[in-house]
């Protein structure tokens, strides 16, 4: 048995993403992932395509999170580690580490993740809104907590977790 070529594979994962948008109509569903063992989400209304990990272009002088650029059919894509986005430590990629295709506002970028968990619907009665630290702690990236069985998931502002600010900063 053949295995599927990168493109093959590819378009199997953006025919799932698009059976996936298909249902969402009201916000409330948000494809998760996982980096470690932490599970997140972003809404699914966000996300274009979800492609597996292939070359990346490094650029220079862009902070360590910013792994580089990739063309996506003609448009050139940055990508963001959300590992080292998050302070995580460094981890090896596999063959479950994928690009999450998202866009923002009028960019598209890539978020590089350890694996795509499923698509969960979030209900009023499964939400907390994000919570407060106090002090130093920035939260603003979080839309909130979603509560799924005894799993809980940070949902993911992904305008503020990627914003144009964080973009143009230095190391």
């Amino acid at each position: 048995m053949n295995a599927l070529s990168d493109t093959q594979a590819d378009a199997a994962l953006t025919d799932t993403v698009e059976e996936l948008t298909g249902f969402a109509s009201d916000g409330n569903q948000y494809l998760t992932f996982r980096l470690l063992d932490e599970e997140y989400g972003v809404e699914i209304l966000r996300v274009q395509e979800i492609k597996n990990l292939s070359h990346i272009t490094p650029i220079p002088n862009t902070p360590s999170f910013i792994k580089g650029a990739m063309n996506l059919r003609g448009t050139v894509v940055p990508i963001i580690d959300l590992r080292t986005k998050f302070s995580m430590p460094p981890g090896e990629y596999n063959q479950y580490t994928v690009i999450i295709v998202v866009t923002i506002g009028t960019r598209v970028m890539g978020l590089v993740v350890d694996a795509v968990s499923d698509v969960l619907n979030v209900g009023s009665e499964d939400y907390e809104p994000a919570p407060s630290f106090g002090g130093d702690v920035d939260t603003s990236f979080m839309t909130g907590l979603a509560k799924s069985g005894d799993r809980l998931i940070t949902l993911l502002n992904i305008d503020k977790l990627v914003g144009l600010a964080d973009i143009s900063q230095s190391n």
